[in-house]
């Protein structure tokens, strides 16, 4: 119940914080945005459709189209989302930071798009539209979801053509990468992982304790010592970083002489972790 509780949490700062940007700083400065989003803001420039409107049925044609390749809790969490989105895009309509350098408005607009993406999916949900037709795409022509999501977004940056100069389609790629780059340090940042090797003369007991006083499970390999000859019990997993000072103390507890290999881990998908949609 709390991580449920968290995780709506996330979706809704999430949600406000990617909706807040694209009006405070993207359509303020005539600028456009990729996937769905990017089309409502199209919309908006040449038929002054409100783009939380144009997001929310978009989005739900989207989800309707590509629901099953979703998990079940990841479809919730993209649902609400995608109908906080549409809401907060109504209710920060008329906010506004108009600068004298539109480099500015792509920065801070494409910080708050990432920012926001990142948070939403660190709770496990998406922000749909492009995602899901980015999973279509890998799954069946073979290329990979981010080439995808890239070609989609870009596509929809050709699109603003129409409505937009061709300088401020440029800025809008530059927006577009700052935003991926915010997201990828707001996914890997905020879940920094840690991977520890260990071997030691007493596997049982370390195995304990890491289980019991630290909350990790564990993966026991069988190894062989190659000049003693002796098979030996080799302990792996995966905790946070912030976990990795106390395993080391608790591990010291019990064998002073163990030895210990700490890794930097940058994706990690699976139970207790972010589970991979693609």
């Amino acid at each position: 119940m709390n991580k449920t509780l968290r995780d709506i949490a996330l979706v809704v700062i999430g949600s406000f914080i990617f909706a807040a940007g694209v009006n405070t700083f993207i359509i303020s400065a005539n600028l456009g945005e990729g996937g769905v989003t990017g089309l409502a803001i199209v919309l908006y420039y040449g038929f002054h459709i409100s783009p939380g409107i144009t997001n929310f049925v978009l989005n739900a044609v989207l989800i309707g189209l590509g629901y099953k390749f979703l998990s079940k809790r990841s479809m919730y969490l993209t649902i609400l989302a995608t109908v906080l989105i549409s809401v907060f895009l109504s209710l920060t309509q008329t906010w506004r930071v108009e600068t004298d350098n539109i480099l500015v408005n792509a920065i801070f607009g494409g910080t708050c798009v990432g920012i926001g993406i990142g948070v939403i999916v660190l709770a496990g949900g998406t922000t749909a539209g492009t995602t899901i037709l980015a999973k279509i795409a890998a799954k069946y022509l073979d290329v990979s979801t981010p080439y995808a999501l890239l070609f989609f977004d870009l596509l929809v940056v050709l699109i603003s053509l129409t409505q937009i100069k061709l300088s401020s389609a440029l800025v809008t790629v530059i927006s577009l990468y700052i935003g991926t780059k915010v997201m990828e340090f707001v996914i890997e940042g905020l879940n920094t992982k840690k991977a520890m090797t260990i071997i030691s003369s007493h596997p049982d007991e370390v195995a304990k304790v890491i289980d019991e006083k630290v909350g990790r499970g564990l993966t026991i390999l069988n190894g062989r010592g190659y000049f003693s000859k002796q098979e030996k019990d080799v302990l792996y997993v995966v905790i946070s970083k912030t976990q990795v000072t106390r395993a080391k103390r608790l591990i010291r507890q019990i064998d002073e002489n163990a030895f210990l290999v700490i890794h930097d881990v940058r994706d990690v998908y699976g139970n207790g972790f972010l589970v991979d949609e693609h």
